[in-house]
């Protein structure tokens, strides 16, 4: 069975941290995120090859992942010669295949059990099987309607409160047939949510909902960003480098050199390389990237801190995401903020 990961786009919602980094290669702590998608494949053991869809920055992806022998799964690069659309990608990236494929977008983080969603459409023989996830708020997304049996009845694209008859969504996690791709048109921009889907309800085909209420989330905006480091950390989602909940949730990776004067409140996290001098403050809930430096009497917490940052003395950051190389002087107060690669704040600005 193989896999395709739908990482094509330039990651518009998640700029600037994606001008110069592609979002599968965006850290989460100190890995990157498609790390995270590759970990969830590899529980099936039916999967044996991973077709990554790219077009933003290729080479910048397949520098990192190689042919996926480290990630422990192989990993086949598929790059559009144009964006070609949710539908137009899996086109291209399925060809060839004749075996059920799992499809994977590429912002979406979750803990789902891949393998009872392929039981599920084995056992009812479908032709495509959807994952659905509950939203507090589904007018700001396509809702999906099925009947008692669990078979898509509709989608919903943006309803107005008259419309919400349910609160499941599209989770972006797919099985499917290729069989049923010869109507995808090929290389033309094509969407699987407007045409493909609604095409399989037109036909009577079976087209089932698998409908999870575990851990989801779309990690393709700045706050969602920093939400999934924070769920990590509480233990909402248990992934590295937090793998089981309890204890004070503080991380120092070897190689980390924390003064015994800094003050380190969990939960947090400090990668190797990483210096923290005397008097500065770090945590709660700061991620503290490979070779980054707090100066003395820094204060940095709900920030997430890229590689090679350095926050001066006497800075306070608070909620931020400070790319790689980025610097914040000497008496410097930053929040609210996500700042690009090589980003500069000057001494004593807020």
């Amino acid at each position: 069975m193989k896999a395709i990961l739908l990482a094509g786009g330039q990651g518009t919602r998640l700029r600037p941290l994606t001008l110069q980094t592609p979002k599968p290669v965006v850290p989460i702590f100190n890995r990157p995120f498609l790390h995270y998608q590759l970990d969830r494949l590899k529980l099936v053991p039916e999967i044996d090859e991973v077709r990554l869809s790219l077009n933003y920055r290729p080479d910048r992806i397949e520098q990192v992942f190689g042919d996926g022998s480290e990630a422990g799964i192989r990993i086949r690069y598929v790059t559009e010669p144009e964006p070609l659309g949710t539908g137009g990608a899996i086109r291209f990236a399925a060809e060839g295949l004749t075996e059920t494929v799992v499809v994977f977008n590429g912002d979406v983080l979750t803990q789902i059990d891949l393998a009872a969603v392929i039981r599920l459409h084995r056992e009812r023989k479908a032709k495509a099987t959807i994952v659905l996830t509950p939203v507090d708020n589904p007018s700001a997304y396509g809702l999906v309607e099925t009947d008692g049996d669990g078979n898509v009845q509709r989608f919903v694209e943006k309803p107005d409160p008259s419309q919400i008859t349910t609160d499941l969504i599209n989770a972006g996690i797919y099985v499917l047939e290729p069989d049923t791709f010869d109507r995808i048109p090929a290389g033309q921009p094509y969407s699987i949510e407007r045409g493909y889907f609604p095409s399989l309800v037109e036909r009577g085909e079976t087209f089932v909902a698998y409908a999870y209420r575990g851990y989801w989330l779309d990690i393709g905006t700045p706050a969602a960003y920093r939400q999934v480091h924070r769920d990590i950390m509480d233990g909402r989602f248990d992934a590295a480098p937090f793998p089981t909940p309890g204890g004070d949730r503080i991380v120092i990776a070897s190689g980390a050199a924390v003064d015994p004067a800094a003050t380190i409140t969990g939960p947090c996290f400090i990668d190797t390389g990483a210096r923290i001098a005397p008097g500065a403050t770090v945590g709660p809930h700061a991620v503290i990237g490979r070779d980054a430096v707090v100066e003395s009497g820094a204060i940095v917490s709900t920030s997430i801190l890229w590689p090679a940052t350095v926050i001066g003395p006497e800075a306070r950051v608070t909620d931020t995401v400070l790319a790689t190389g980025s610097r914040v002087g000497a008496h410097a107060t930053v929040t609210g903020l996500t700042l690009g690669t090589d980003s500069h704040i000057s001494e004593y600005s807020r």
